[in-house]
């Protein structure tokens, strides 16, 4: 299988269109046969970001690569970047606004689910700059029947 490269704008402040990314990601991985387990962790870490993208960066892009091995994904943004990542890996920790807490959104678990279900996870982020999240989830065909 030649490599599938998806790309998505995500929209800034648009919580009707968060998740669309990571929803189409999810419905090409089924179709390619990825087990159910791969789906799962791949459309749960990109969903994180994408919503976090939405809350504190005013959007950005996701690039996808999908590969019979693993599925990357790299998620930039031009928000005001990360000051401190060891504290935002910290569960509950969130700069989330009010506004965005009463949306059920903003409760600090964005980063730690990343961390959870990805296999790999490397965060750049410059402060002022933006955020580039690099995640790679192992992912492993469904047998043939």
């Amino acid at each position: 299988m030649k490599p599938l490269s998806l790309h998505y704008e995500v929209p800034g402040d648009d919580f009707t269109r968060a998740g669309e990314a990571s929803g189409n990601v999810k419905r090409a991985l089924k179709q390619l046969g990825y087990d159910s387990e791969a789906v799962r962790k791949v459309a749960i870490a990109m969903y994180e970001g994408e919503i976090n993208m939405v809350i504190h960066a005013n959007g950005g892009q996701a690039d996808v690569e999908i590969t019979p091995e693993k599925v990357e994904i790299v998620l930039s943004d031009r928000g005001p970047g990360i000051p401190d990542v060891e504290k935002a890996m910290e569960e509950g920790f969130s700069t989330a606004p009010d506004n965005v807490r009463s949306l059920g959104f903003g409760a600090g678990m964005g980063l730690p689910n990343i961390k959870k279900y990805t296999d790999a996870l490397r965060i750049e982020t410059d402060p002022g700059e933006g955020t580039k999240l690099y995640m790679t989830v192992l992912a492993k065909k469904k047998a043939p029947q």
